[in-house]
Formats: structure tokens, C-alpha cells, sequence
């Protein structure tokens, strides 16, 4: 099952974003940083995405982690 939605995915920045949120998750669980911390991070990482994402759908010049596919003409 394909799903193709018109979007490319950019590797690199999916992983920061990826290790950013393993990192900060980890910190947390184990105590080295408050929730009062932490928390705000996790919510900037998870925005950025999502926004990157809703950005792409419209077609909105971007360069986050999800971009438009441009169309190979």
C-alpha cells in the first residue's frame, strides 16, 4: 500500500529532530532536567515538525524536515 501524498522527507533533519526527542524523553524519565524543562522543548520539537508538515500540504517554500516533491519535468 503506497500512500503518496506529494512529500519528501529530509533525512537529516528528521533525525535531529528524532534524537532531540530521545534525548530530552530519557533526561526526563530519569531526572536530570524538571518537567517544567523539558517539556517546553519536547512542544518547540514536535510544533516545528508539524508545522513543516501542514507547510508542505499547502505548498508554503519551506526547508524543514517535510518538503513538497518538486515535479521532475
Amino acid at each position: 500500500m503506497d500512500m503518496d501524498l506529494g512529500m519528501s522527507i529530509n533525512p537529516s533533519k528528521a533525525l535531529i529532530a528524532l534524537v532531540g526527542l530521545v534525548c530530552i524523553t530519557v533526561l526526563l524519565a530519569v531526572g536530570k532536567i524538571q518537567t517544567s524543562e523539558g517539556v517546553p522543548i519536547l512542544t518547540m520539537i514536535i510544533g516545528y515538525s508539524i508545522g513543516n508538515g501542514i507547510n508542505a500540504l499547502r505548498g508554503t517554500e519551506n526547508s524543514g524536515i517535510i518538503n513538497k516533491k518538486k515535479d521532475p519535468k
